[in-house]
């Protein structure tokens, strides 16, 4: 069994949960599971933080069932991992699995991009760089999480110019995996500066060079996630011979 990586400390008491409003008919378990699939994809439960059951019910203003139902959903997505009948965290993360979701996100990610490429108008440029924009002023205010929050929406909002892509759900399964190490990985990092591998990708898309768009999104993956797997920030294995 993996040790708990003592280096990654829970930031917070619970997780801020800032859900998105509910669509007229939308059955309730559904809005509950969507608004905690996104905040753990967006950073919001931190590693190595247990929650409970009546503490997230509490905090959307539900009953403990719909929650008690998306959190079994998210332990099978392997997003949560199951303390005993009341609390879950974030699992442990091995250096090993980390490298692995790490090749999974950037296999996946240039192919989406690439393949996005051709449907990317004006309309979503220009929200592209609305949401860069928002990234910058986050990094300049010291909000990791808004950082988080708002890379992840520049990710979607760029794959998502094919509504019909089977990448993306791929992408977001392996998101709901690194997403809680994303406010870790930025502590390494310093003031976004001359290297902003989304503009970089803003640019390939304005010039319709899918070559380019690949190698923006390969290196913006590695700079602001790829570092952690050699930081020695993360779990490892025990030594099997003991």
């Amino acid at each position: 069994m993996p040790d708990d990586p003592p280096a990654l400390p829970a930031l917070g008491v619970e997780p801020r949960l800032p859900m998105p409003d509910r669509a007229p008919g939308e059955p309730i378990h559904q809005w509950v599971f969507q608004g905690l699939r996104h905040a753990i994809m967006s950073g919001r439960f931190p590693p190595g933080q247990a929650v409970t059951i009546r503490g997230l019910a509490e905090r959307m203003g539900v009953s403990s069932m719909p929650v008690r139902e998306a959190l079994r959903r998210l332990v099978a997505e392997r997003a949560l991992a199951l303390l005993d009948n009341r609390r879950v965290r974030v699992p442990v993360m091995t250096a090993e699995r980390f490298d692995e979701l790490l090749a999974a996100r950037t296999a996946l990610e240039t192919e989406a991009a690439a393949r996005a490429l051709s449907r990317i108008g004006p309309d979503r440029l220009a929200l592209l760089h609305r949401i860069n924009d928002a990234i910058d002023a986050a990094y300049a205010a010291g909000d990791s999480e808004t950082v988080v929050e708002q890379n992840l929406a520049f990710h979607l909002t760029l794959y998502g110019a094919r509504p019909e892509s089977v990448l993306v759900p791929l992408i977001e399964s392996v998101w709901l995996q690194t997403g809680p190490f994303m406010r870790a990985a930025l502590e390494d990092l310093p003031p976004q500066g001359a290297d902003d591998h989304h503009a970089e990708a803003l640019g390939a898309i304005a010039a319709n060079d899918a070559a380019a768009l690949r190698r923006a999104i390969r290196a913006d993956i590695e700079a602001g996630i790829g570092h952690l797997a050699r930081s020695g920030r993360l779990a490892r294995p025990r030594d099997r011979a003991a």
